[in-house]
């Protein structure tokens, strides 16, 4: 059998940010890449959601441009696979997600960011790649305690420039 891929998420922003160029998201790509044999980035479906909704209707013309970049980068460009769940995945996410938002580790009206966070904690993701306030404020300690009560995948918040500032060393 051949090993198994180490799964990392990626959050809307972070792809917002692979669509610009910034550098950091870029070398955090790279650098995993580079450290990690066998990685796949996933991308959630409300990421994929959140991104068509920018595409369509973000508040300006350069919103609308990077999202409709990134859409169409994910798979062709960068490599990362959307994801989708059978309809008791989706069942799974809102209650994992649910709890997430009961326990206040993420804020009740951050909804979308809940339903990331859950999802790829489903997916069995090690890391979730993202800038975003309201999930990177999550108790680290708290959060693992949650999602082990919900038996699902234990994730790492990082963003792209701790990524690089913590493995972005040669071997």
């Amino acid at each position: 059998m051949p090993p198994r891929s180490t799964l990392v998420g990626v959050d809307t922003n972070f792809l917002l940010d692979l669509a610009v160029p910034k550098d950091k998201a870029h070398d955090a790509v790279e650098i995993i890449r580079r450290r990690v044999p066998g990685v796949e980035f996933l991308v959630p479906p409300t990421v994929v959601d959140e991104l068509s909704y920018i595409a369509q209707h973000g508040d300006s013309e350069t919103d609308r441009t990077l999202a409709t970049t990134a859409l169409r980068e994910i798979v062709a460009g960068w490599r990362f696979r959307p994801l989708d769940f059978i309809p008791v995945g989706h069942g799974i996410v809102d209650a994992v997600a649910g709890k997430l938002r009961e326990q206040r580790l993420i804020p009740a009206k951050e909804v979308n960011d809940s339903y990331i966070l859950a999802e790829a904690a489903l997916a069995n993701c090690t890391i979730l790649i993202t800038a975003d306030e309201h999930i990177r404020a999550a108790d680290p300690t708290l959060l693992s305690v949650a999602l082990r009560s919900c038996d699902v995948g234990v994730i790492l918040v990082r963003t792209p420039a701790e990524i690089v500032r913590q493995f972005g060393g040669r071997r």
